[in-house]
């Protein structure tokens, strides 16, 4: 061979390889990824209510968390009486405080009684609160107490908000006279602020005071309500536009054992009677939380009336008789499940009935005279086996024969395969079911695997409601287990897959929501808190922009004929707002590489020249927000220029990004 032939030979070789490296890598002669979106024919509506919210009392989610009541203990019904309470000063082999049992009969059992006189000392205690107290400066508090002094002619009771440090940051009088129970309110302003507050209360004055129902609020609460609740939790709730709130829970709606269960009776009415009961997250093991009770002061009428604030269709869950199975498996035998029954029926009148009716006049006169619109109930929370079914079978006939356009909630157990789901889907069939409630906690390649998890699912039986999902990196409920971008980049590709599937797929929420920093059992979780501040972690955003942009329509988005489930590491899914004239596309890039996409929008409708583009991304799978740095992973907008109906965008690696175009 000539050595001119063996260079124009090695030529041909670099020029083969040249080729093929630049085909693979789709960086040269316009080899962008060519995708076809379909705008002027819809597949199928995406339901209002796809992406929504789960409120489970779980991590302080409750007390000491979304319910803005400071004091914990605040009418001495846990079992220890002094938990949360310090008593400075005090032997209490020689006390002068006593609680006093009222009996049985009574939902709020217990009252203190204090013996004032010269031979007592000092009288105060002092509330630490859920992991301290959380105080701003300049805000205002409203304290409250019931009380009487049947044997004094006066008390003055002084109230002050105390630092870390035990100064005094804020502080005022109650001077009681009436020997009769009365209730007295005060405003106290704070002039320093402190997250690990105290509340002390000392008594000055002769004779017996009878106290109950110690309250400190902010007065900034939700809607400044009494009774309120936390404005900033609220608030990052109300900015997703959830179109549903599934609440209390969970597995809270069990209960380790059937006289521990969620009563919504209980929660009901004048709040200083309801009724405390142990929260199923309490662990007495466990240095976070072995004093986690619910006080329901944030019981169903503020569910209902938060729902209605943040625009979401209230989904509450009834306990179907049955306790957890994980814990005790008890259960209630179907000759006695007629009071079970009934609570569901009674729990519909509640929410919808006329103010003449039994349930519908308390609502109103608890304020709320018009209908709450229920449209929904979830009947059970991760039962399963024959037992459920026979009890969910009741349910289900006498729900529907009274309220027939009430859509139910069954579950599907607590796994996402396996013998036990597959022995609920096959049940389930068997039943005029609308919607079942599927769970599943797992890695974020599971996520990734499963993308095509609804593409096969029957078209004509129950519809699915995806009620719990978070991918999770380490062991569930361990500190290793953070929001990690990397988590949340697998759900926003999931939901591209469950968007897709939209008319399979009604109902889809992130869980558990809500995690005190100092009070958790859970990770990962939506959004984390302290007692003064707030942050949404990157799975927040992710939920946030599904939530906000989910549009009315599937828009069929295709490449090379078929949708984007992960080649390239691309997933992504198209909706058409008809309301507000907007094509909403989302785009997950998994790949550590850049793409170059070339996006044809096939339409005879004019389109604006800009495109909107909101973009979550980071190179680091292991970044996440935190309290200190709650901004790390936000979302950021940019304008893009479309070329007539075309749109020609490079997608950063490990991104997630939201795309409107204005159409007319």
């Amino acid at each position: 061979m000539t050595l001119n032939k063996k260079i124009m030979k090695t030529n041909i070789y670099r020029l083969i390889l040249l080729t093929s490296v630049l085909f693979f890598t789709k960086i040269s002669f316009g080899q962008d990824i060519k995708i076809n979106v379909d705008v002027d024919n819809p597949v199928f509506e995406i339901q209002p209510t796809m992406w929504g919210l789960f409120f489970e009392d779980i991590n302080f989610a409750a007390d000491g968390g979304l319910y803005a009541e400071l004091i914990k203990n605040r009418s001495f019904e846990f079992p220890n009486p002094k938990t949360g309470w310090e008593f400075p000063g005090q032997n209490f082999f020689m006390s002068n405080l006593l609680f006093i049992n009222r009996g049985e009969e009574f939902n709020n059992q217990r009252y203190a009684r204090m013996e004032l006189d010269e031979a007592s000392g000092e009288s105060s205690m002092v509330n630490t609160g859920f992991r301290g107290i959380g105080i701003k400066e300049g805000d205002e508090y409203r304290f409250s107490i019931l009380a009487s002094i049947p044997e004094a002619e006066e008390i003055a009771i002084h109230v002050e908000l105390l630092d870390s440090n035990d100064e005094t940051i804020g502080k005022t009088t109650i001077n009681l006279k009436d020997k009769d129970w009365k209730e007295y309110e005060a405003i106290v302003t704070a002039d320093k602020t402190d997250p690990k507050s105290k509340l002390k209360l000392s008594f000055e004055g002769k004779g017996t005071i009878e106290f109950d129902m110690v309250s400190l609020f902010p007065v900034n609460t939700w809607g400044k309500r009494e009774n309120g609740l936390r404005a900033d939790l609220v608030q990052l709730l109300a900015d997703m536009k959830p179109g549903f709130f599934r609440f209390p829970g969970g597995c809270i709606v069990e209960g380790r054992d059937l006289s521990k269960r969620y009563q919504w009776k209980q929660t009901i009415g004048n709040v200083e009677d309801r009724k405390l009961n142990i929260n199923r997250w309490n662990d007495e093991n466990s240095r976070a939380t072995p004093d986690y009770y619910q006080s329901y002061g944030l019981g169903f009428y503020e569910y209902f009336l938060l729902s209605e604030d943040i625009g979401a269709e209230p989904l509450p869950v009834i306990n179907c008789g049955m306790a957890c199975q994980f814990n005790t498996g008890e259960l209630v035998s179907l000759e006695n499940l007629d009071p079970y029954v009934q609570d569901a029926l009674d729990l519909i009148e509640f929410a919808n009935g006329p103010v003449n009716s039994e349930w519908g006049k308390i609502r109103a006169e608890m304020g709320h005279p018009q209908p709450f619109n229920m449209k929904y109930i979830g009947v059970g929370n991760e039962q399963w086996g024959a037992q459920y079914f026979e009890r969910y079978a009741i349910f289900e006939k006498t729900i529907n024969e009274k309220y027939p356009d009430i859509k139910i909630v069954s579950t599907s157990g607590p796994m996402s395969s396996g013998p036990f789901f597959d022995y609920a889907e096959k049940e389930l069939k068997k039943y005029n079911a609308d919607l079942v409630d599927e769970h599943y906690y797992s890695s974020p390649q599971w996520f990734y695997d499963n993308i095509s998890r609804y593409d096969d699912y029957e078209r004509n039986t129950y519809k699915i409601f995806v009620g719990e999902f978070a991918a999770s990196s380490h062991q569930m409920a361990s500190p290793e287990n953070k929001n990690t971008w990397g988590c949340a980049l697998a759900e926003a590709a999931f939901m591209t897959g469950l968007e897709r599937n939209a008319d399979v797929v009604y109902m889809a929420s992130y869980a558990p929501l809500l995690a005190h920093v100092d009070a958790w059992q859970w990770t990962p979780d939506l959004i984390w808190f302290d007692n003064l501040t707030s942050y949404g972690t990157v799975s927040y955003y992710v939920q946030k922009l599904y939530s906000v942009n989910k549009g009315t329509h599937l828009l069929n988005m295709l490449t090379d004929g078929e949708p984007l489930k992960g080649s390239d590491g691309l997933y992504a899914s198209a909706a058409l707002d008809k309301e507000k004239n907007e094509i909403i596309l989302k785009i997950v890039n998994s790949s550590d590489t850049k793409q170059d996409l070339d996006i044809a929008l096939k339409t005879k409708k004019r389109l604006e020249s800009n495109a909107q583009i909101t973009v979550l991304s980071s190179t680091d799978l292991e970044a996440m927000n935190t309290l200190e740095n709650s901004d790390n992973i936000i979302p950021t907008e940019s304008v893009a220029s479309l070329n007539k109906k075309n749109l020609k965008i490079n997608v950063s690696p490990y991104s997630f990004t939201l795309i409107k175009i204005k159409s007319n």
